[in-house]
């Protein structure tokens, strides 16, 4: 075999090589397409590592200056100060559009008995986020910054609003993509809440 054949083929066995990873991404990329389009998906119901792990543990300070129905400073964020119960974890933001679609319906969910929600003030400012919850109403019992964006990272969050829902056991167990809907809320988040499974 003569020296030109020989690095002939090994350039012809080197273009191939470039080209190995571009189509393994494309083969991912048309796998994950298959799964969002599934026939009778949800497509608020975008798949969660999470699911069934430990809430991340990471504390996020308080919204200072929100305050509670006794007037005193709202606690921040702490997954380990949860009640034994399952809770709503919303994250959301003063600047996001959805977020104020959905606020009515946190509002009314905070009023239903033994509910408790979380919120997670996603890289807002301060005077902006207070803005917002004294305009609208205030439907957290704890909620805290994030305005380096770490906590929304390590919750695995896509984009605001995003809602989880956390047990008694401190595990994620649920996660909702997008603005909750009503009927999001009386057939998944409501059931949860209440320690009780979907029907459907």
């Amino acid at each position: 075999m003569s020296e030109t054949t020989s690095n002939t083929r090994t350039g012809k066995k080197t273009n191939l090589a470039v080209f190995i990873p571009g189509i393994v991404f494309f083969l991912i990329v048309i796998l994950f397409a298959v799964m969002m389009l599934k026939p009778g998906r949800d497509a608020s119901e975008i798949p969660s590592m999470l699911i069934g792990k430990p809430a991340p543990q990471l504390t996020l300070p308080a919204i200072e200056g929100l305050t509670g129905p006794d007037g005193d400073q709202l606690p921040g964020f702490d997954p380990a100060q949860f009640p034994d119960k399952p809770v709503l974890v919303n994250v959301w933001a003063s600047w996001c559009v959805p977020c104020r679609q959905e606020h009515p319906l946190l509002m009314a969910l905070a009023k239903e008995e033994g509910v408790t929600i979380a919120g997670v003030n996603y890289k807002d400012k301060n005077a902006n986020a207070l803005q917002f919850l004294n305009g609208l109403g205030n439907p957290f019992a704890v909620a805290g910054e994030d305005n380096s964006g770490r906590a929304a990272i390590e919750w695995g969050v896509y984009g605001v609003p995003e809602s989880y829902i956390v047990d008694a056991n401190r595990t994620i167990i649920y996660k909702y993509t997008g603005p909750l809907t009503p009927e999001a809320v009386e057939t998944e988040i409501l059931p949860r809440l209440r320690g009780e499974t979907p029907q459907g």
